[in-house]
């Protein structure tokens, strides 16, 4: 068993039935979830749009290894309406679902990087993430999440 951190994140439809349904496949196909934290509203990061957006973290416990997990919350996310994932452009979204991090594995290919690339930049993601996992320590910047998150501007 490893465990894993996602984010998950909703600015289109029933937002709220969105996380919802999302941390019922991922508990149903993933693992069992440990922990997830509250919903937070947020403005969208990265383009203009006049949804906001709901965030929340998950701690999960499962048998996957990295890339199976990240072949589920495709899966889960196409299953969900998601056309496709950004390619460095971002959209209105039904359903996102990022591997934040894996145990303190270090993966950089071309599918995927653990840990995400952009967490520590992001409230929306370090938020939830502090709130049930405020003492992780992020494998290469070898700080917790509650010290990046409180790092990071107010917004």
């Amino acid at each position: 068993m490893a465990t894993a951190y996602l984010s998950l994140g909703t600015n289109l439809g029933d937002k709220k039935t969105n996380m919802t349904t999302a941390a019922g496949l991922l508990a149903e196909r993933a693992g069992e979830i440990l922990a997830l934290s509250n919903l937070y509203e947020t403005q969208p990061w990265g383009f203009e749009s006049g949804n906001t957006f709901l965030n929340a973290a998950i701690i999960l416990e499962t048998q996957s290894d990295p890339f199976e997990l990240l072949d589920i919350t495709k899966q889960i996310e196409l299953e969900m309406g998601r056309k496709e994932k950004s390619n460095g452009s971002y959209k209105d979204r039904i359903i996102d679902i990022d591997i934040l991090m894996y145990e303190d594995v270090i993966i950089q290919t071309n599918e995927l990087t653990i840990p995400h690339p952009l967490m520590h930049k992001r409230n929306f993601v370090l938020g939830p993430l502090a709130e049930i996992a405020a003492t992780l320590k992020h494998p290469t910047l070898k700080k917790t999440i509650g010290e990046l998150y409180f790092s990071l501007p107010l917004l």
